[in-house]
């Protein structure tokens, strides 16, 4: 016979064992299921008290473990589109930098992007800058990253990205190729290895020439040197040998001035430097007067809120420049479905997120999706395709 106090204590151990293991069965379920309001009051939160780079961490992990609920109904048909002989079941991607070694493509797969971006991968492993290197502005909504390309090398992410490709249910991949910081910056070697490296493996390639965080990389904007890199990667990727040659795309920065941009588009309008599409655009350096964190002044390249009308005007500028002709890829600042018509009509065919799902979360991206959907058939659209465009025509 147990006494009055041992009963006590068992029936309290039992009501604590039974009320944690309900309270961690509950949360689990909401991570599963990636409930919103989950997320937004418990999720997220917890992860703002982390270092952001141990957060970073956390999120690849639990995208490379699936620890997410599949999507299980099919996207809106509005979202499908098709772009370089892909078809996208929706146009929300990740962007670059988030998946830096490509481990969690699956995941990230499952939580319904249409298409992931892995990278930047360099050539050689190396570890990027100092570290603390990654820097929340909570109150602007906005990141501060200058991580530097720390990449595991070509070698590590060309075997998860061959191992992904192989299965039925997969991503559609983007390897976002950098340099190496040992390299000369005007040597074009680095990329030249990386689209023989991942050529035949990648849904498509991204020469980035527009970290921030890279001494002297984004030089290679300039015209000679772009000419230079451009026509020379096209070589290589031309000379693959394989059935189906990937999209070759260049990532832009927003910092620059008209006639930068004006040259730049001059040198992909030419023939041996015609590339099949530009993604705009890269964080930015530029600081503006309004923010209020008091990481504002941190070194690196800055995201989310304050990048998303200096992306949206550097997309329609490209966008009329190039007269529509080369495919954009608009980044910076989309946080819902308004934002990204908003890139989609000043020029974007296909968008991508960093910033928001970092701060907010997987479900950040169904709600995108599902707030996207109802805004283009409010405004009589049937498809994303129609939309592109829309607003920079006649400017």
């Amino acid at each position: 016979m147990y006494t009055r106090k041992e009963k006590f204590i068992k029936q309290l151990t039992a009501l604590v064992t039974v009320t944690l293991g309900g309270t961690t069965t509950f949360a689990s379920l909401c991570i599963w299921n990636g409930n919103e309001n989950f997320y937004r009051d418990y999720v997220m939160p917890f992860t703002r008290r982390l270092d952001p780079e141990t957060s970073h961490g956390l999120a690849v992990l639990a995208m490379k473990h699936c620890l997410i609920k599949k999507q299980l109904k099919p996207d809106a048909e509005s979202l499908s589109t098709r772009l370089w002989n892909i078809n996208f079941s929706n146009p929300v991607g990740l962007a670059a930098g988030f998946d830096k070694q490509a481990e969690g493509m699956q995941g990230l797969h499952r939580t319904g992007f249409g298409f992931v971006e892995i990278g930047s991968v360099t050539p050689k492993p190396q570890e990027g800058n100092p570290k603390p290197r990654v820097f929340r502005l909570e109150e602007d909504n906005a990141i501060i990253n200058r991580y530097g390309f720390n990449s595991e090398g070509h070698e590590a992410v060309f075997n998860r990205v061959r191992q992904e490709k192989g299965k039925q249910e997969r991503a559609i991949i983007g390897v976002n190729l950098g340099k190496n910081k040992v390299s000369a910056m005007e040597d074009v070697r680095d990329y030249v290895i990386g689209v023989e490296k991942f050529g035949a493996i990648a849904d498509y390639l991204v020469i980035n020439i527009s970290s921030p965080n890279t001494p002297g990389l984004r030089g290679l904007q300039q015209k000679a040197e772009l000419e230079n890199l451009i026509s020379s990667v096209l070589e290589a990727r031309n000379k693959l040998g394989t059935a189906i040659l990937p999209p070759l795309l260049v990532k832009i920065a927003p910092d620059l001035s008209e006639a930068e941009k004006k040259d730049v588009v001059s040198v992909i309008l030419k023939d041996k430097c015609r590339v099949d599409g530009i993604i705009v655009c890269n964080t930015t350096t530029s600081r503006p007067s309004d923010l209020k964190s008091q990481c504002k002044d941190e070194i690196g390249g800055l995201s989310g809120q304050p990048l998303k009308d200096i992306s949206t005007r550097c997309i329609r500028d490209f966008y009329r420049l190039t007269n529509g002709q080369i495919p954009i890829i608009g980044v910076g600042g989309i946080a819902s479905g308004q934002d990204a018509y908003e890139k989609i009509l000043a020029g974007a065919s296909l968008v991508q997120l960093y910033t928001s799902f970092a701060l907010q979360g997987p479900p950040v991206v169904r709600r995108i999706k599902r707030e996207l959907d109802e805004i283009l058939r409010s405004n009589g659209y049937q498809n994303v395709a129609e939309a592109i465009g829309k607003s920079s025509q006649g400017n």
